[in-house]
């Protein structure tokens, strides 16, 4: 049981904590007498750090709930409430949102000059005297540069920046906040590109403001993604995350390891617009591209769209003048040869009608000497046909014999012709004698015997054959 011996001197007897009805107290005194010792105990205000985890405002006063988490677990250890009533609230917010940039809001950091009330019929509470805004950008800060150093030592932060640039921006993925306004800014250029064809805007909702933001953006990215591969079989060109202006202590919610780390693990590159000039998040620092505005990233896309196009339409030039000129200069080769081809032709015609002049002149030059040649063989063989003519062998002593009017070329011939006219049956004989009654009896065959100098006949019974 508490000790309440320091009760003694606020008129309260010793028999106190007695279980009797005799020397007990109103609950009225017991807490006003808590709140004198609270009084007493905390009579100067003490800075405490604590995170913001209500705020709401009434007539100008500020109702906050303060907590403390555990470092490790993240579990809640302790709470209360806190108020800054209206005389100092307008004055310590405007303070620390000139310092910091940054709105009073829920979820934040805060270091804050308190001092403890007790009230007995609303019980205890935080009075904040002062709010120190540099702990809480220190606290931002430190958060930020944990991040980023994570991401540099597992080898993150730099993957999505080196993805080469899409060449061609056709299909693009724009998750941001439904209906914000910069939303809207975006839309306006973006349409005007569907509307012509260029691109083609599949847009995926999310909260980008408290602290479920990071798991809805994660969440629209996957599920988005996800579908597009079931019903595209690809991946879009560009990821653009956009959200418009507001409070700069809202781009603390987007300061998350697990949401950058899933970012810039992206096979697509990722080009982010938050909506603020000077301050950035997580997602500039992993992004392919960072913008400061949706417009300007909507701009980028059409910038990008039309530097292709120009270096598209420049290759197409550089290509059309290496096509002319290879033709014109394939054109003037060909037109060179055929000038060489047609000289070359009438050369070679030119050399081989010299040649065929020549063959035709070697060819009759030939054909004259094979004439002149067999002019002289006709020549040398008549001169031997005229030698050896009957006239010129008669002449020569030799004589033609001839066997009934058939020139005899072999003494066989004779000698058959003779031996013939012997065996001629008697019979035969009496035939021929009795034909010719007027004239004498048949004799033997004769022989005519052509010489030079005339003609001669003789019986064959009257030659003598020798072999």
């Amino acid at each position: 049981m508490a000790n309440f011996d320091g009760f003694d001197g606020l008129g309260f007897g010793t028999d106190i904590r007695g279980n009797s009805g005799f020397g007990t107290v109103r609950l009225s005194e017991y807490l006003n007498a808590i709140q004198t010792v609270i009084k007493l105990s905390f009579d100067e205000g003490t800075w405490v750090k604590a995170e913001i985890t209500g705020m709401s405002s009434k007539t100008g006063h500020y109702y906050f709930e303060l907590a403390e988490k555990d470092q490790f677990t993240d579990k809640t250890v302790a709470t209360c409430r806190a108020t800054l009533w209206r005389g100092q609230a307008q004055r310590l917010i405007s303070q620390f949102k000139a310092e910091s940039g940054i709105d009073l809001a829920k979820n934040l950091s805060v270091l804050v000059k308190v001092r403890p009330n007790f009230n007995p019929q609303y019980g205890f509470s935080l009075n904040i005297e002062d709010i120190d805004s540099s702990y809480t950008l220190g606290d931002l800060a430190q958060k930020y540069q944990d991040i980023v150093r994570r991401l540099v030592d597992e080898e993150l932060i730099d993957l999505n920046r080196n993805l080469p640039n899409p060449f061609d921006i056709r299909q693009v993925l724009v998750i941001a906040p439904e209906k914000a306004a910069g939303l809207g800014d975006f839309q306006k250029d973006a349409d005007l590109l569907a509307q012509y064809g260029v691109c083609e805007f599949t847009y995926a909702h999310a909260t980008f403001q408290g602290v479920d933001a990071p798991k809805t953006i994660q969440n629209a990215l996957f599920e988005t993604l996800q579908q597009w591969q079931d019903t595209k079989q690809s991946l879009p060109d560009l990821v653009v995350i956009i959200r418009g202006g507001g409070a700069v202590n809202d781009l603390a919610y987007l300061n998350d390891y697990t949401l950058a780390a899933m970012l810039a693990q992206s096979p697509v590159p990722v080009w982010v617009g938050i909506g603020h000039e000077r301050d950035r998040t997580i997602l500039d620092e992993i992004a392919h591209r960072s913008f400061d505005t949706p417009s300007k990233v909507i701009a980028g896309i059409r910038n990008h769209i039309a530097s292709v196009t120009e270096q598209a339409q420049s290759y197409f030039d550089t290509i059309q003048s290496i096509a002319n000129y290879a033709f014109n200069a394939g054109l003037a080769e060909l037109e060179t040869l055929m000038a060489l081809t047609q000289r070359s032709s009438k050369y070679k015609l030119l050399q081989l009608s010299q040649e065929t002049d020549q063959l035709i002149e070697t060819q009759h030059y030939l054909a004259q000497q094979h004439i002149r040649q067999a002019q002289q063989q006709t020549e040398q063989l008549m001169r031997e046909i005229l030698l050896q003519s009957p006239k010129q062998t008669l002449e020569r002593g030799y004589a033609i014999v001839r066997l009934n009017g058939k020139a005899v070329s072999s003494i066989k011939e004779l000698q058959n012709a003779s031996a013939q006219s012997t065996d001629t049956p008697p019979v035969a004989n009496q035939a021929l004698n009795s034909q010719a009654s007027n004239r004498q009896a048949v004799s033997q065959p004769v022989i005519q015997i052509d010489m030079q100098d005339g003609q001669a006949t003789a019986q064959l019974n009257t030659i003598n054959f020798f072999e």
